[in-house]
C-alpha cells in the first residue's frame, strides 16, 4: 500500500411544490449556477440569489486557482494510474466533502462517505417559506467558508450551520460541490443500512443517501453518504456501515481533518479496515 501526504493548503419566495424540479437543477440553484426550469428561474431572479451567485463565483475562482488546479497537477504525477482509478473511494470522517474526494479521485465508480453529521432532507427550494431566500443562501455560504478557504470543515461550526435553516443536513453542501465540479445529478434517494450492511429504503439503524451522477458523457458514478459513529463502540452498536464497506472490496482512501481520531485505540477498527483495504491512501 502506498501513502501520499499532499499539502492542501435556501425557499425561497412562494411555495412552488406543484412544479417538480430535478435534483440537478436544485443543485445548480444552490451552487449559484444558471438554471433552466421555470420554477427555479423565478427564484433566481431575486436579488438575494444573484448576490449568492456573485459571491460564489468569486470564491470558486480563488479555490480553483489556489488549490484545485494544483491538486489536479499533483495527482497524475504522484499517484500515477491511481489518479484515474475506478476503484471505490473510502472517505471516513468525510462530512459532505465531495469537493476534494472528486478532485483527487475523479473517476471512482463509488464514493463511500461517513460522518456524524445528519444527511437531512432532499433539498426542494420551491417548498420553503417566503422570505427565507437571503438567510438560507447566506447560511449555506457560511457553512462552506472553512472548506473553501482551508480545505476542511470545522465540525463544531458545521453542526450549527447545517441546522440553522430549513435547508438542513449535508445534502445541500453535497449538491453544491457536485454542481460546481461539473457533475450532473441523475437521482437522489434517502436510504438506510441494516446491521448486516444491506441497503434498504425502510427504517434501519444507519441513515444515509444514495446519489447517482455523471460528468458529461462519462459512465454513471454513485455516492453513498452515511451518518454513523466510527468509534469501536459505535461500530459494535451499529455494524452496518463497516459491513457495507467490506462488501465493496479493496479501493483507495482519503483521510483528512479528523484523521487524528484513528491514532486512538478507540478508533482502531476504522483504522484497521482502511489499512487492510486501501490500495492507495491519500492523507492530509
Amino acid at each position: 500500500m502506498k501513502f501520499w501526504i499532499p499539502i492542501l493548503t435556501i425557499a425561497f419566495g412562494t411555495a412552488l411544490a406543484a412544479e417538480e424540479t430535478s435534483p440537478d437543477q436544485q443543485a445548480r440553484f444552490l451552487a449559484g449556477l444558471t438554471v433552466t426550469e421555470p420554477a427555479l428561474q423565478a427564484l433566481a431572479a431575486e436579488s438575494s440569489w444573484q448576490q449568492h451567485q456573485r459571491e460564489f463565483n468569486e470564491s470558486w475562482k480563488k479555490l480553483q486557482d489556489g488549490q484545485l488546479a494544483r491538486i489536479r497537477e499533483w495527482t497524475p504525477l504522484t499517484l500515477g494510474n491511481d489518479a484515474t482509478s475506478r476503484d471505490p473511494l473510502y472517505y471516513f470522517f468525510s462530512g459532505p466533502d465531495f469537493l476534494y474526494a472528486n478532485t483527487f479521485f475523479p473517476n471512482a465508480t463509488t464514493y463511500i462517505f461517513c460522518g456524524l453529521e445528519p444527511v437531512g432532507s432532499v433539498p426542494d427550494v420551491g417548498t420553503l417559506p417566503r422570505g427565507t431566500l437571503a438567510p438560507s443562501l447566506g447560511n449555506l455560504r457560511k457553512s462552506l467558508n472553512a472548506v473553501l478557504s482551508f480545505s476542511f470543515f470545522l465540525t463544531k461550526e458545521m453542526k450549527v450551520d447545517l441546522r440553522a435553516t430549513q435547508l438542513s443536513g449535508t445534502l445541500p453542501v453535497l449538491y453544491v460541490f457536485m454542481a460546481r465540479t461539473g457533475n450532473t445529478i441523475k437521482s437522489t434517494e434517502l436510504v438506510s443500512l441494516n446491521n448486516n450492511g444491506e441497503i434498504t429504503t425502510e427504517n434501519a439503524p444507519t441513515s444515509g443517501v444514495k446519489i447517482v451522477f455523471s460528468r458529461e458523457s462519462a459512465p454513471d458514478q454513485t455516492l453513498y453518504n452515511f451518518s454513523t459513529d466510527l468509534s469501536n463502540q459505535g461500530i459494535k452498536n451499529r455494524p452496518g456501515f463497516i459491513r457495507f464497506c467490506g462488501k465493496q472490496g479493496s479501493g483507495n482512501s482519503l483521510v483528512k481533518a479528523a484523521s487524528y481520531l484513528m491514532h486512538m485505540n478507540e478508533f482502531s477498527d476504522s483504522r484497521d479496515f482502511l489499512l487492510a483495504t486501501s490500495k492507495t491512501l491519500v492523507q492530509d
